[in-house]
């Protein structure tokens, strides 16, 4: 059976279960098929120097979410100096680990530094190296270093995948190869996301059935747009007075997100609510008159098409993937950083009546389909390495 290393922190841990949840949706149907691995590196700073915002520095070893087998390693860092040598230390971290596994194949999912360990975990076992850029890795670089870095994954990974056309261009304009290059667009769980009915939804989340509900469900973090959307739900207020917004989801921006409900006078109704378990995520679509993601960059972010397949209508950004997965048989898009435009979007979605079925029905994308693809790259990238081997 073909055994594969994934080198990643984009995955759930017992301080973030919500994190990496495309990655995890993969690699558990993948594991159906192949032995998976997840190695967690882990960045321990001194105590004295921990960063406020980071919940994670000291994780539960026995946490693993179901099918998918994970082990953490923590390798020594400081906030922000160490960030250009956090792929090496990463690497030299997990390197026992990884080889007692011996896996055939090396998989990342986030370029730097978890692609650029895979790398030079690769280069030490002498396997090939599949990376996949999921949005920020790409989009958001914090330092000339790790951008440089970066730029050494993308051209020497044996294969890299995009979650958007749009982050593919830009991995191709930093040196990625474009016959090794492809886009992988997410999926979704169909079991868990479909079109189910929205009164008994609401009856379980207690929202009253004549209520316009807004939701977001995600990362509290100023970046997803949620201080737009506080401005947006008050502009909206005095001609709808039934509208209620529910931000629900942890994250570092939450006192920032709850100060931004206070100073508006609008607790009443706009809600920032705890993050819920994976099953009450579509509890919540299926329960929303729209959902809303309204961030100022993303790749191809999951709570769009999981929304979808739910059959509820979304307004979001015009940014990164979002253009390549929504059209306007199933939401709005607008500009980002625009509480106006993000208003008056709403607005027009609820005025609006949609059909569920045909909306669920445009997202037909399943987990298995994007496992599938991933597994038929790793056979041809293996035969491809061993053909190079046999040829020298």
């Amino acid at each position: 059976m073909l055994r594969v290393a994934v080198v990643t922190r984009y995955f759930p841990s017992s301080a973030e279960p919500w994190q990496g949840r495309s990655a995890y949706q993969t690699l558990r149907v993948l594991a159906r098929n192949v032995d998976v691995q997840v190695f967690f590196p882990n960045a321990q700073y001194p105590s004295w120097l921990k960063p406020r915002s980071r919940a994670y520095d000291q994780l539960d070893p026995s946490f693993s979410p179901p099918d998918v087998r994970v082990g953490y390693y923590n390798y020594p860092a400081l906030p922000l100096v160490s960030r250009p040598l956090n792929g090496l230390m990463a690497a030299r971290a997990l390197l026992p680990a990884v080889r007692k596994f011996a896996p055939d194949i090396l998989h990342s999912f986030f370029v730097y530094p978890e692609g650029y360990a895979a790398l030079q975990l690769g280069k030490a076992l002498s396997i090939p190296v599949i990376a996949n850029g999921i949005g920020s890795d790409i989009n958001n670089i914090g330092d000339p270093i790790s951008r440089i870095l970066t730029r050494n994954v993308l051209r020497e990974a044996d294969f890299l995948f995009t979650v958007s056309s749009d982050l593919r261009t830009k991995a191709l304009a930093m040196g990625a190869r474009p016959e090794t290059t492809r886009t992988l667009i997410n999926g979704c769980d169909p079991s868990v996301f479909h079109v189910a009915d929205r009164i008994e939804a609401r009856s379980k989340l207690r929202i009253d059935p004549s209520t316009e509900a807004v939701v977001y469900i995600g990362r509290m973090d100023l970046k997803k747009g949620l201080r737009e959307l506080v401005q947006a739900a008050v502009a909206l207020h005095d001609a709808r007075p039934n509208l209620h917004v529910y931000m629900v989801g942890e994250g570092p921006d939450r006192p920032l997100v709850q100060d931004a409900i206070t100073a508006s006078h609008a607790a009443a109704y706009v809600h920032a609510l705890p993050g819920c378990a994976y099953d009450d995520v579509a509890v919540w679509m299926t329960a929303a008159d729209l959902v809303t993601l309204p961030s100022y960059m993303e790749g191809c972010p999951n709570v769009i098409l999981e929304a979808l397949a739910c059959g509820r209508p979304v307004v979001a950004t015009q940014v990164g993937g979002i253009p390549e997965i929504m059209s306007d048989e199933c939401g709005c898009l607008v500009p980002p950083r625009d509480p106006v435009s993000l208003a008056r979007a709403l607005a027009s979605v609820l005025d609006r009546t949609w059909d569920a079925a045909a909306i669920s029905a445009s997202r037909g994308r399943s987990w298995t389909h994007v496992a599938d693809e991933l597994l038929q790259i790793f056979h041809t990238v293996l035969g491809r390495r061993q053909t190079q081997s046999h040829a020298r």
